[in-house]
């Protein structure tokens, strides 16, 4: 009798101690996971919402062209069958940001061309935001004739500087989500598209001066200077969209 009181016992301690550790195991799982996930959205700002250009403006201009709309929570610009000499409809951020992770889905027509850009400062001496915000490229690579010059004009390309490691692009006309990180403070800079790492560079530092003097922008004075300025969405002529439009500012 003794000796099955004394089985019983054991059983029961051990089956009560494995039903413990497996919810102890299971808070620490999910809790922290919780945590992570509530901080990581706290992070992030929403830039584009999908249903209106709050936060957004013309390059030089007041409002936002109205040859930019917004479709199915895109933004989506329509480039105008005339226009002035030297007219441009680029998007730029009302705010200025310095380091920080830039998310968002990009869709490129056929034989389409657009870029993202990053440190621009919009001066009236200065009529577009290549003069001064380095771009991140958005193309076509099959049928757009730039993809021919060279793979540091390709999509995801830090252009005219950094060639992405591959093509990973999606088919024309689906969408292609890119994050780039700017951050002064370490140095670097990097992009991803559609879950690759294909591209990364050095930033505020004699790597980045000797990286620009070897590009098409060694002469332009005001190239690259800032490392706090707007984010851009360039007109390159072409129809393209972007959405789901979020940064995350790095403090370090």
């Amino acid at each position: 009798m003794k000796n099955f009181i004394g089985i019983a016992l054991i059983v029961f301690m051990t089956l009560g101690c494995k039903e413990k550790t497996k919810d102890k195991e299971g808070q620490i799982e999910t809790e922290p996971n919780a945590q992570m996930e509530n901080s990581t959205e706290d992070e992030w700002e929403v830039l584009f919402d999908g249903s209106s250009f709050e936060g957004w403006k013309g390059y030089l201009k007041e409002g936002v062209p109205s040859h930019w709309k917004i479709e199915d929570g895109a933004m989506v610009f329509y480039p105008p069958e005339e226009r002035k000499e030297g007219e441009i409809f680029d998007l730029v951020s009302e705010r200025e940001f310095t380091d920080f992770i830039l998310s968002l889905d990009w869709k490129i027509s056929e034989a389409g061309n657009s870029g993202v850009f990053w440190g621009i400062n919009e001066a009236l001496e200065l009529k577009k935001p290549y003069h001064t915000g380095p771009e991140i490229q958005v193309l076509d690579n099959e049928k757009h004739p730039d993809a021919k010059n060279g793979t540091t004009h390709q999509a995801g390309s830090l252009y005219d500087m950094v060639a992405p490691s591959k093509d990973v692009t999606n088919d024309v006309g689906e969408w292609n989500t890119m994050i780039i990180t700017v951050d002064h403070q370490k140095k670097q800079g990097s992009v991803e598209l559609n879950g690759v790492d294909i591209v990364s560079f050095p930033l505020a530092n004699e790597a980045w001066n000797e990286m620009v003097s070897e590009s098409k922008f060694a002469d332009w004075e005001e190239f690259g200077k800032y490392s706090t300025g707007k984010i851009g969405l360039q007109d390159h002529g072409n129809r393209v969209s972007f959405r789901d439009i979020k940064i995350k500012e790095l403090n370090n």
